[in-house]
């Protein structure tokens, strides 16, 4: 395993690179073909390239990713290295090393019959290419698992918060600042007010943060334009609903100044709902392997277990790696545990299929 992981991980795969994304795509094939003994189907969208691995009829879809967020160039700040047990480089917790535990847990099947095995290459900046394929891939299936990383601890992720993203666009009118202010329709102040009506929205477990704010061209001058990018969080569909009817419903307040909303819901909750059944069987599936309870995590980022669970396919996440630091310097993974997080895949598998 720990030299499966080390090529992946010694191959960069920065999201926006779609270069050096394709240049991922083929070692990840080329490793799935040697633990698989089947070549994947390379799905280019947009330039983006995805692999996939269906075996007989579908029935269990295994998901993850090969992109991370990590540029070209990181290895030489954050050089792979595994020292005292512990596994360190760009995107080796996120999520190159459930990508290795994934083709050992299938190797040591008898047969593979049943699993189909997707991994996308755009994850990391929001699914645009793949959600579509995603979505049509785990439709009617009996179960997604995602190997994205684990939770603190280990912990299976049980429910992961649905993400809107907006932008609010504000059109005035400009004018000089100092000689003539009244003629203007300042887009600046409208936007003031339409980031706390924005900020307004959220309730008890959804948050609605504005984020990115942009506007104005010079200090004398009356602003005729001014944006907001607006991030929603939402642990139900119906709260995701409530809000983008909210939002699409703003009105401007500065008279002269129109709003205009761009963006919307990019990936429904996954809610615990569609993950009980399959954490009970994770559950019970440890004690026998002797791998001691596993807990359970509800977390506030979204994964591609989000598309799946939104078109009613039952999903367990976080099966992944154990460690840590995510997106962060400290990013590692805990070897010991990649066998035995494969050894629990490949018994879920065999319950499920």
């Amino acid at each position: 395993m720990i030299e499966d992981l080390e090529e992946l991980v010694l191959c960069e795969s920065f999201s926006s690179d779609l270069s050096a994304v394709a240049r991922s795509a083929e070692v990840v094939a080329a490793m799935g073909a040697r633990h698989l003994g089947a070549e994947p189907e390379f799905l280019v969208i947009d330039g983006v390239t995805h692999l996939r691995w269906t075996f007989g009829i579908p029935k269990v879809l295994l998901l993850g990713h090969h992109d991370t967020v990590w540029p070209i160039g990181s290895l030489a700040t954050h050089p792979w290295s595994v020292v005292d047990g512990v596994a360190r480089g760009p995107g080796v917790f996120d999520m190159k090393a459930g990508l290795v535990q994934t083709f050992h847990a299938l190797a040591g099947l008898g047969s593979l019959d049943g699993v189909t095995l997707l991994v996308t290459g755009d994850e990391e900046v929001g699914s645009l290419t793949s959600s579509r394929l995603i979505e049509d891939t785990a439709r009617g299936l009996a179960a997604t698992f995602v190997m994205e990383a684990s939770a603190d601890g280990g912990a299976l992720k049980t429910a992961r918060k649905g993400t809107s993203l907006y932008t609010v666009h504000v059109r005035g009118r400009a004018a000089h600042a100092g000689l003539e202010p009244e003629k203007g329709a300042n887009a600046g102040i409208e936007l003031a007010h339409q980031i706390l009506a924005v900020a307004g929205l959220g309730a008890g477990a959804t948050t609605v943060t504005p984020t990115v704010l942009s506007g104005g061209t010079s200090l004398n001058t009356v602003p005729a334009e001014a944006s907001v990018g607006v991030d929603v969080r939402v642990a139900e569909v119906a709260e995701q609903e409530r809000v983008d009817a909210a939002v699409r419903a703003l009105t401007p307040v500065v008279p002269g100044t129109h709003v205009e909303i761009l963006g919307g819901p990019n990936r429904p909750p996954l809610e615990s709902a569609m993950s009980a059944s399959l954490y009970a069987l994770a559950q019970k599936l440890a004690a026998d392997l002797g791998a001691g309870p596993l807990s359970s995590a509800s977390v506030g980022g979204a994964s591609d277990g989000n598309f799946t669970a939104g078109v009613g396919c039952p999903t367990l996440d976080g099966l992944g790696a154990v460690g840590g630091g995510a997106h962060a310097d400290h990013e590692h993974v805990v070897v010991a545990e990649m066998p035995r997080r494969a050894a629990l895949l490949r018994a879920l598998i065999e319950a499920v299929r």
